[in-house]
């Protein structure tokens, strides 16, 4: 399975951003995939997560009325889209990839494969 996330820049606080991550190397039907991201000095943190064969989509309340988790089968590839983006939202977005379809979306550990990373910075 590889990951390739794309789309981060820099962005005015209340700007958008949309990132994209294309997953190839398998049927991802029954999987979890995620947005994790990372700020400098902190833990990697989820973001959002969706049910590749379902419209189920979670999200951290930090984001929550503000990004967008979607997917596109045909293209095997998931996005998140950003609004309303403010200075915190700055980090490093990781796209992730949990094989068990497990209900613990928000733990890191769940997921078995990881994008590179894709950095947004947003100034104020």
């Amino acid at each position: 399975v590889q990951l390739q996330a794309s789309g981060g820049g820099l962005v005015q606080a209340g700007g958008s951003l949309r990132l994209s991550c294309i997953a190839s190397g398998r049927t991802f039907t029954n999987f979890v995939m995620g947005w994790f991201r990372q700020a400098p000095g902190k833990e990697r943190e989820f973001v959002a997560a969706i049910r590749w064969g379902s419209t189920s989509t979670y999200y951290a309340d930090s984001v929550k009325g503000r990004f967008t988790i979607s997917r596109d089968n045909a293209k095997n590839t998931m996005y998140l889209q950003m609004n309303s983006l403010k200075p915190e939202d700055t980090a490093v977005y990781y796209c992730a990839a949990d094989g068990s379809g497990s209900y613990r979306y928000t733990v890191r550990d769940r997921y078995d494969y990881w994008g590179q990373g894709t950095q947004v910075t947003v100034s104020s």
